[in-house]
């Protein structure tokens, strides 16, 4: 019986596959897209890896994932203008 229930319950999860997408024109539309859907769900994480020089972007909401790495100065900036711009909606009361 419980054998069962955990058989049912692992074939109910969704598994989300985690890609890297391309261009960060993509990643952006994308991600602006997710956090619109569901805002109360959507988070991001911002991880550097100093020994490949690379800053990885991982917006999710449970059911996707989106990720985008760069290691270009000019992407970083147009990360760092995307995400003042999320942090300034997310804290506006047109939640």
């Amino acid at each position: 019986m419980i054998k069962d229930s955990i058989y049912f319950s692992l074939n109910e999860i969704r598994f989300s596959k985690m890609t890297y997408l391309k261009s960060w024109e993509e990643f952006q539309k994308a991600a602006e897209k997710l956090y619109l859907q569901n805002p109360t769900k959507a988070r991001y994480n911002i991880s550097y890896r100093h020994n490949k020089g690379l800053v990885a972007l991982k917006m999710t909401d449970d059911a996707t994932c989106l990720q985008y790495k760069t290691e270009n100065q000019q992407e970083l900036r147009k990360m760092e203008m995307f995400l003042n711009d999320l942090m300034r909606h997310m804290a506006s009361n047109e939640n």
